[in-house]
C-alpha cells in the first residue's frame, strides 16, 4: 500500500466542473503469480512498495488535473485506480507476479476498484 495527498476536480460531472477540493488517498494492491521467485518468495515486497510509492509521489501534494496521463480526463478515482495498475505492472518491480487488483480509497468512505 501507499498513500498520497492530492487536490483535484472533476473536469466533466452533472452541472458542470466540480469545485477544486482535496483528499487523503490510499492505495491497495493485490498481486498473484503461479511460481515462486528466488527465496522461495511469491512477491518481494521491498521493490514492489517502492514501485508503487514511487507513482503516488507522483501525486502527492499536486494537483491531479496537471499530470500529463489526466489533462484534458476526469480525475476520478476510477481513472486512477488503472493509472496505478498500468504503471506498476509496466514498473519491473512484479517479477513473475502480476496485478490482480488495485482499490484507490478516496478519503475514509468512497473507494474504487481495477482488476485488468
Amino acid at each position: 500500500s501507499a498513500r498520497f495527498e492530492a487536490a483535484h476536480n472533476l473536469i466533466d460531472y452533472a452541472g458542470g466542473p466540480e469545485p477544486l477540493h482535496g483528499h487523503s488517498y490510499e492505495v491497495e494492491a493485490v498481486l498473484e503469480t503461479d511460481k515462486l521467485q528466488q527465496y522461495d518468495l511469491a512477491v518481494d515486497f521491498v521493490p514492489v512498495r517502492t514501485a508503487l510509492e514511487t507513482i503516488a509521489k507522483e501525486f502527492d501534494y499536486g494537483y491531479i488535473n496537471d499530470h500529463p496521463a489526466f489533462r484534458g480526463r476526469n480525475t476520478s478515482v476510477e481513472n486512477l485506480t488503472r493509472y496505478f495498475a498500468e504503471r506498476l505492472e509496466a514498473s519491473g518491480a512484479l517479477g513473475w507476479s502480476r496485478v490482480v487488483e488495485i482499490t484507490i480509497w478516496e478519503g475514509p468512505e468512497n473507494r474504487a476498484t481495477f482488476r485488468p
